[in-house]
């Protein structure tokens, strides 16, 4: 059977073209982690660019001279600071010389040697001797000294986000067989740790005359094939110039968030925009369940129609019931403690282009998800259509 011809609503198109503008990465690159062709990215960026012309100014170059100095100073603080996060606590004046040594010869790859003996106070010669003490290391020694560089490596992929689970699940992925407990010490000495979710607090309003419709998932948030059950929810987000409201659409056969929108209200519009994006895009099947809480824009008539419409059934919670709706509520959970409450938005803008960056480059297509067996939804999507295919 013939692959269908993807499809791409407005608003995936001006968030892709937003990631290459706001980024400045290469269009091959976001077209990568957007998993599309990027030579119809750039065919997006360059209308972009048409409708939207920029002020041309020449350069002088002493300009050209400050903008390099800069650019030199700012890499060298990156490092400088990027390695100090590493070796924060070993600027004690009472900690011993042979463990800052050690660090410095874990670093020697990443940094260069002489830097790191100014920053950490270590006389070169005392590192050279050190190291020449210990040059021989037993396999154990080397072998928890790789790990702690992969660790580290991965913890930072992972923005931050992954505990010792999926630490030691991408590391697995990766060839380098170890155990939870391992990887758990290593983070320890290493100093990183996982984001925690914050208190839940459940603000869902129930309409005064609802649409009646019944439960059709039963807390069964599983499905045989993608486009079949689909869950969705609401959620706020704060920024400095005021509220800003995400409705999301997941398919629970692969954890996918296959549709989703942002406003600065909550009408129904907000909810069925983000129904139409996962129906354009090709991952809603003709007599699909999607489920969600009672809220006000669930329960309305104008949503129950646009379902109808689209041969979509339409299957709601209990009232006040959370668990009813776990796998949505779990999305904003992990949404909330791995970006949103580790950054500050000035504009709703950059709160829109967060998320966007979350949802389609992080959550769909690199952060591994231990209800799927630590693999990413898009893998999930793409293991689905290869069995149905064969």
């Amino acid at each position: 059977m013939p692959e269908q011809r993807r499809r791409f609503s407005t608003q995936f198109k001006a968030e892709a073209v937003q990631m290459v503008i706001e980024t400045g990465k290469p269009v091959a690159e976001v077209a990568r982690d957007l998993d599309i062709n990027a030579g119809t990215l750039a065919n997006w960026v360059n209308a972009w660019r048409r409708e939207n012309p920029g002020p041309a100014r020449p350069v002088s170059p002493s300009e050209h001279a400050r903008v390099a100095e800069m650019e030199d100073e700012i890499r060298r603080l990156r490092m400088e600071n990027e390695f100090l996060k590493k070796a924060a606590a070993l600027l004690r004046a009472d900690l011993a010389v042979a463990e800052r040594c050690a660090v410095i010869d874990a670093e020697k790859a990443h940094y260069p040697i002489t830097w790191m003996c100014r920053l950490l106070r270590v006389p070169r010669s005392s590192f050279y001797a050190w190291r020449h003490r210990v040059s021989t290391e037993t396999a154990t020694q080397a072998r928890r000294r790789l790990l702690r560089e992969h660790v580290s490596r991965v913890f930072t992929e992972g923005r931050g986000a992954y505990g010792r689970r999926r630490v030691k699940a991408q590391l697995n992925r990766k060839g380098h067989p170890c155990s939870v407990g391992l990887v758990a010490d290593l983070m320890r000495e290493l100093g990183l740790a996982g984001c925690q979710p914050r208190a839940y607090k459940r603000a869902s309003l129930r309409g005064e005359q609802p649409v009646h419709s019944p439960d059709l998932i039963g807390r069964e948030f599983t499905a045989d094939m993608p486009g079949q059950r689909l869950v969705g929810d609401i959620t706020y987000l704060r920024t400095s110039e005021g509220w800003l409201y995400l409705a999301t659409v997941i398919d629970l056969a692969t954890r996918m968030v296959v549709g989703w929108q942002l406003a600065d209200h909550m009408r129904t519009s907000l909810i069925t925009d983000a129904l139409g994006m996962a129906i354009t895009h090709g991952h809603v099947s003709p007599g699909a369940v999607f489920h969600s809480d009672r809220g006000t824009q669930y329960t309305s008539a104008e949503f129950f129609r646009f379902c109808m419409d689209n041969q979509v059934r339409t299957s709601v919670g209990r009232t006040g019931v959370c668990w009813d709706n776990a796998a949505a509520e779990s999305f904003f959970a992990s949404l909330k403690t791995e970006m949103y409450h580790r950054e500050m938005f000035p504009t709703r803008v950059r709160a829109r282009f967060a998320v966007a960056d979350y949802i389609e480059v992080f959550y769909n297509r690199k952060r591994l998800h231990s209800g799927l067996g630590y693999r990413t939804p898009v893998e999930a999507y793409r293991d689905h259509l290869t069995a149905s295919a064969a």
